[in-house]
């Protein structure tokens, strides 16, 4: 699939590698040659200088009827949305832009885009938003993921010291019972597909397959206790903030503290509608965080633009016995880091923008879809067509890769788990988990 990305910017430079990975036909756009140089030097992609909005530069990046998808992610929403029509009008295939302007997104709107080129529009900040709410509806879970209307559940969890599953192998787990199938363990920084001799480990992050019946034995297994979050203090007045508190508007009772005076007075009116405390001062300064209630708080979400700040402000709320919390770190190094300091739910919009970019690019091929995306492994689901060797024998015959595990499936709109010797349909929709890099193996085995 011939593929042209504009911005190599955070977003842009990571879902290039991401795809390149996957071998993809990649070509970056940026006017700034210095982004390029590392994306150049270091993956399977090709780069080219020059304007987004170009014709000229566009046509020699390839953008032509060739091109399945164009992707523009540069840090400017207009020159995005130009770019998508420019692109659009030289026979790309699809188009994608990122933007920052809630407003674009209403249903009303749509027919606009597609009338000017722009067939999808993504807004990293909606996305951490829903993330971030889903986050403090259940807070004992690190992820939550809900396909087909909830027929399969991924939910990621750390295992408490002293947990039911704590020092258990993984046949152990399998042979007891078939309510929900461990498909990936986060330990030390590093993602395991696991095998049934693994021992579970407390600190562990789980990934689990499920279904919605044994969401709640998931939760107990692991020591977590159930708890309703309704108070939340958010550090940083961001665009963030304003979805989540609009997002959240009935959910919870939100208090949001920037340090920002003209920011602080500028946000009533962005939060319209929405019932929310807003303060004036520094969430980095306990004497401050004390003032204003932290204790009295179920739930601290940190949304500065540094990941530094947003993790040890996690830290801090834990110390004045905050529960839940949730740091915005777009350092995709740190976010390892954060979560083994227990801080909670990490979100990364660079991730999340790349989860939703992989379901449209996956969409264009109507038998797959990438549902998640991690720092180092993703989720994906995968339609098993008639006489592709993931339906030839039951799975513990069918010599996997190892960087692979199947999670569940869905089949006639129902959701089921898949265990040794379960025989894949044609038709079936599988829930694959895998390391990164090795998405391209695992859809062989579908084609």
């Amino acid at each position: 699939m011939k593929i042209v990305i504009a911005g190599a910017g955070e977003v842009g430079s990571h879902l290039a590698k991401l795809l390149s990975r996957e071998e993809q036909d990649i070509i970056v756009l940026d006017s700034d040659r210095k982004k390029l140089m590392p994306l150049d030097a270091n993956y399977n992609l090709m780069t080219t200088v020059g304007s987004p909005t170009s014709f000229a530069d566009l046509r020699r990046a390839g953008v032509d009827a060739e091109c399945d998808l164009f992707i523009a992610v540069t840090p400017y929403e207009n020159t995005n949305l130009i770019a998508c029509a420019v692109a659009k009008s030289l026979g790309a295939r699809k188009t994608v832009a990122r933007i920052d302007n809630w407003g674009h997104l209403d249903p009303h709107n749509r027919e606009v885009f597609e009338d000017i080129g722009v067939d999808n529009l993504i807004y990293p900040e909606y996305l951490a938003a829903q993330e971030i709410c889903q986050a403090l509806k259940r807070p004992w879970a690190r992820n939550w993921f809900e396909l087909h209307q909830g027929e399969l559940i991924l939910v990621g969890v750390r295992v408490e010291r002293g947990a039911a599953i704590e020092g258990k192998q993984l046949r152990e787990i399998t042979f007891s019972q078939h309510n929900y199938h461990v498909a990936a363990i986060k330990r030390n920084h590093e993602t395991i597909i696991p095998r049934g001799d693994d021992t579970i480990r407390p600190d562990d992050i789980l990934y689990f397959c499920t279904t919605r019946p044994f969401a709640d034995e998931i939760r107990d297994v692991c020591g977590k206790k159930d708890y309703k979050v309704r108070n939340v203090m958010i550090m940083g007045g961001s665009r963030i903030a304003v979805r989540l508190a609009h997002e959240a508007r009935d959910q919870f009772s939100l208090t949001i503290m920037d340090e920002d005076i003209d920011l602080c007075r500028s946000l009533p009116e962005q939060l319209s509608g929405c019932k929310v405390k807003i303060i004036h001062g520094d969430a980095r300064n306990n004497d401050t965080l004390r003032e204003e209630g932290i204790s009295d708080m179920d739930a601290f979400v940190a949304l500065t633009d540094h990941s530094e700040t947003n993790i040890l402000a996690c830290l801090t709320a834990k110390e004045f016995g905050v529960h839940k919390t949730v740091a915005e770190v777009e350092n995709i190094q740190f976010i390892s880091e954060a979560e083994g300091l227990n801080i909670g739910t990490v979100i990364n919009k660079k991730l999340l923008a790349s989860s939703r970019i992989f379901q449209l690019l996956l969409a264009q091929d109507a038998n797959s879809g990438k549902v998640m995306a991690l720092a180092d492994a993703e989720v994906a689901e995968l339609e098993a067509r008639e006489g592709s060797k993931i339906t030839k024998a039951p799975v513990m015959n069918l010599k996997l890769i190892h960087e692979m595990t199947l999670a569940g499936l869905i089949r006639d709109g129902k959701g089921m788990l898949v265990t040794g010797r379960t025989q894949i349909q044609p038709g079936d929709h599988v829930v694959v988990f895998c390391l990164s890099g090795f998405i391209h193996k695992v859809e062989k085995y579908f084609l």
